[in-house]
Parts: structure tokens; C-alpha cells; sequence
């Protein structure tokens, strides 16, 4: 028989105290673990930052002037506000008869009854509308100025041209027929709170 020392390793047993410490730092460590999981669940519910993304916007048009066009975002999306002169609205007159939807009745993107009009407005003089082409999702470029100019007709009465594939639209954001875009621009929801401000995204007092 072999005097070898045996490799096989019998350990010591465990004292009553030290077990209750072994146990007691398992469950600290599970309930550790337990709390470390509250920020990450925490983490994949929307962010006050995402639930804002859909709220409504408020916007001062006080500094507006005729002719001034400014852009907010709502929804992720660039929403044009502009203050149309006389003149400007004068033109609507002279594309009814050449614009794809003049009394914005088609449905892919409804329009609002209040902007189911010529001037697509609640007022006349401010025209809101979403900046994005309804042909396939290009931005628009402002073309405000009367007259010939690249790419457009020499009877133009301004305005917005879509570099892209070409569509155009009136003052209004009516669509020009025979062009690629199918749809008027866009008329997002919206309302007055006073003459100054305007509430975008809401138009429960319309």
C-alpha cells in the first residue's frame, strides 16, 4: 500500500456563526441585485422627453410680420407658420383651377373642417401646415416670390417647390395637378389660445 498523501480534500466544517454570515450576504447580494434591476426596467418606460415628443406646442406668432414664415417641430415634424399678405392670399384665387384638390377633400392626409377652405386657415392670414412633401417625405423649399424662376412656370404665383421630384404648392399648400405629390400639404391640429399665441397639436376650442 502507498503512504502517498490522498488528494482528496475534505473541508472543515462551518461554525454556526459563519454560516448565518454566508447566508445572510447571499440574500443581501439577491436583494442587491434586486434593486440594481429597478433603474434598467426603469429605463425601457417612455422618458418624459418621448411622452413630450407628441404633446402640444405652444408658439408666440406675436413678432410675425406679413410675409415672415417661421418653423416649430411637433411631433418630430417641421411645422410652417406663415403670415400671408394680401397679395398673397389674392394668388389662391388664380390657382384654384390648377391645383389637384382645391377644397382639401381628399382623405390620406384629412384636413381639418376648419381648414377646408381656400385659405386652408382658421384665420386667413396664417397658414400652418406640416413642411413635408406628401410624396415621399422631402422637404419642401419656399418659392414665395412671384414670377419665372428654375424649375417653375413663368406664370408662378409663389409658393413652395419640392426639389426632389418636382411637386408644387400654392400659398395654401395645395398641390399642383400632374405632379408626383398625391396630397395638399398637411394641416396639423391646431388653435388660437389668444391673437399672439397659437396652440399646435390641439384644437379642442376650434
Amino acid at each position: 500500500m502507498s503512504d502517498a498523501p490522498s488528494n482528496t480534500f475534505t473541508p472543515a466544517p462551518l461554525d454556526a456563526s459563519k454560516r448565518t454570515w454566508l447566508i445572510a450576504s447571499g440574500c443581501a447580494g439577491a436583494v442587491g441585485a434586486g434593486f440594481a434591476a429597478v433603474p434598467f426596467v426603469s429605463s425601457i418606460q417612455p422618458s418624459e422627453k418621448a411622452k413630450a415628443a407628441g404633446a402640444a406646442v405652444e408658439v408666440d406668432i406675436s413678432s410675425l410680420k406679413p410675409g415672415d414664415k417661421m418653423t416649430v417641430e411637433w411631433r418630430g415634424k417641421p411645422v410652417w407658420i406663415l403670415r400671408r399678405t394680401p397679395e398673397m392670399l389674392a394668388t389662391l384665387k388664380k390657382t384654384d383651377a390648377e391645383v389637384a384638390d382645391p377644397k382639401s377633400l381628399r382623405t390620406a392626409y384629412p384636413t381639418p373642417e376648419y381648414a377646408q377652405n381656400e385659405w386652408r386657415s382658421i384665420k386667413e392670414e396664417f397658414l400652418v401646415v406640416v413642411g413635408i412633401c406628401t410624396h415621399l417625405g422631402c422637404s419642401p423649399v419656399d418659392r414665395l416670390q412671384t414670377g419665372p424662376q428654375p424649375s417653375l412656370p413663368d406664370n408662378w404665383e409663389g409658393g413652395f417647390f419640392c426639389p426632389c421630384h418636382g411637386s408644387t404648392f400654392d400659398m395654401a399648400g395645395r398641390v399642383f395637378k400632374n405632379k408626383p405629390a398625391p396630397d395638399n400639404l398637411e394641416v396639423p391640429p391646431y388653435m388660437y389660445l389668444s391673437d399672439a399665441k397659437m396652440l399646435i397639436g390641439e384644437d379642442k376650442k376650434a
